[in-house]
């Protein structure tokens, strides 16, 4: 099944229904004995009416116009067929008064965008997503009393998908903010936004999970929920039972465009982080360690001595970047940052990314078989920074493996021109003629594939690296620091 998912506005939380079992009576001859009945563990179902009065007034219908352009004046948006599988933005396929194409960022026809948004401050402050007015030319808030405010943007940010916009009007209903450091999976959310333009709809549901991410804004924890969301609740509050915004809805997951039962939103802890940026200079700046990272295997964690597979194991050191300055190494495992459990590679990120640049942390990683903690501060977030990865390019002519070659491999030198191509430095890396050995094929090493190092050991020839493997004992496992096309990772093969 080819699944899509879509950025749109949504996000709720349903609490989990138990039954209480009945009572059995069981008898036998002369004698009747009764079950224990368990306590519930959910009674009665809620009424949200208290809540969507109290709140209502101050969920916004959002409009933002775009005029037609020339084409040569701004750059067509890729037909939904050319963007990724994943999180693709709502508002790029059109909506009811939108052509397909002509949202925010899109194309060159003009036309409206439809979202929902609420306000923060009784002053006229305004939170919603910044893929529902970017790149518009106005931006028009209708509240719920039927009053409408032309709204300047104050500031929006892409990563964080955030944008705050400001009214002239003063004694608004702000909603209020809660705590979704909180969030559990399993509570109550309530939605509330314009799907399809139909103003103040609410929908309820449970938070299926939390700290999801995706690889285009992997500074989000997003909050997973089944509360139906569709096109137009794009930046609507996402609330617990005490209704307190404890997110913004912003994407779902669908196949049809519709709601499927797994929408996304974003963490109003992070939203405000932003926001807070947002006032202050105009901008979001976030905090960057500069390694790139994998989740901790069942093998990888054997030949590391760790005790489970909790935590961030690092492939690279970007270099000059405030890892490279504090001293964090290739192998290493982050385990906590500042304090806080790393469960998965995915969660450091998020807790690097609220802190601004600057900021002192602790990063406690896991190194020659005990944790050490180590200080860092932290950089800028530079997108333009990318890793480079490996590409297919030119190589130098085989060089045959050493007899008995331990990992089943057929490996060549690189010459100068390969290590251009590659991105690589010089005397940095061999290269994978063929891959003869069973265990080498099934831990994913294939033609092609660059090995950066055996362990900690950098290697740049084939007997550099023929050396570090003999160093392993028969039924060892050789942890290789590998490049391809797909980027840079830790593979973990037996040694025969």
């Amino acid at each position: 099944m080819n699944r899509r998912f879509r950025s749109l506005a949504v996000a709720c939380s349903l609490a989990l229904a138990v039954v209480a079992v009945p009572v059995v009576a069981l008898q036998t001859q002369n004698t009747a004995t009764t079950t224990a009945q368990p306590a519930p563990l959910v009674s009665g179902l809620p009424d949200f009416t208290n809540l969507v009065k109290a709140v209502g007034p101050g969920v916004v219908n959002i409009e933002a116009k775009i005029k037609p352009k020339r084409s040569s004046s701004r750059q067509q948006m890729p037909g939904m067929d050319d963007m990724p599988e994943f999180f693709r933005r709502f508002f790029g396929e059109g909506m009811p008064n939108m052509p397909d194409g002509s949202g925010p960022g899109g194309g060159t026809p003009g036309g409206m965008a439809l979202g929902s948004g609420f306000i923060i401050s009784a002053n006229g402050d305004i939170l919603t997503n910044n893929h529902v007015i970017d790149g518009a030319d106005s931006v028009t808030v209708k509240l719920p009393d039927g009053r409408s405010f032309p709204a300047k943007v104050l500031g929006h940010d892409e990563q964080s998908d955030v944008a705050l916009l400001h009214i002239d009007a003063s004694g608004l209903p702000a909603l209020h903010l809660g705590d979704s450091r909180g969030v559990q999976p399993g509570q109550w959310a309530v939605a509330i936004g314009s799907p399809f333009g139909l103003d103040n709809s609410v929908t309820a549901g449970i938070v299926s999970a939390i700290g999801r991410n995706n690889r285009t804004q992997s500074y989000v924890p997003f909050i997973q929920t089944d509360v139906a969301v569709n096109r137009g609740n794009s930046g609507g509050p996402l609330l617990n039972t005490r209704g307190e915004v404890i997110g913004i809805n912003s994407q779902i997951f669908s196949n049809s465009g519709g709601f499927e039962g797994v929408s996304f939103a974003i963490p109003i802890d992070t939203a405000m982080a932003a926001v807070k940026q947002l006032k202050a200079n105009g901008k979001v700046r976030y905090g960057m360690l500069g390694v790139v990272m994998q989740p901790v295997d069942a093998t990888n964690a054997k030949v590391l001595g760790l005790p489970d597979t909790r935590g961030a194991l690092v492939n690279q050191v970007q270099p000059g970047s405030a890892a490279e300055k504090a001293g964090i190494q290739s192998m290493d495992v982050i385990r906590a940052f500042n304090g806080d459990r790393v469960s998965d590679y995915s969660e450091l990120a998020p807790k690097v990314g609220l802190l601004a640049p600057g900021t002192r942390a602790t990063v406690t990683v896991w190194r020659d078989g005990h944790e050490r903690n180590i200080p860092v501060t932290l950089g800028a977030l530079d997108e333009r920074n990318d890793v480079a990865s490996a590409k297919a390019g030119k190589s130098a002519p085989a060089v045959p493996a050493a007899a008995g070659n331990r990992l089943g491999l057929q490996l060549e030198n690189l010459d100068a021109d390969d290590r251009r191509q590659l991105g690589l430095r010089a005397g940095e890396g061999v290269g994978v003629a063929e891959v003869r050995g069973d265990a080498a094929r099934d831990a994913g090493l294939s033609r092609g594939d660059v090995i950066l190092a055996v362990g900690r050991s950098r290697v740049g020839s084939v007997a550099a690296l023929q050396g570090e493997l003999n160093k392993l004992k028969k039924g060892d496992s050789a942890m290789l620091l590998v490049r391809n096309e797909g980027g840079q990772a830790f593979i973990t093969v037996p040694v025969e």
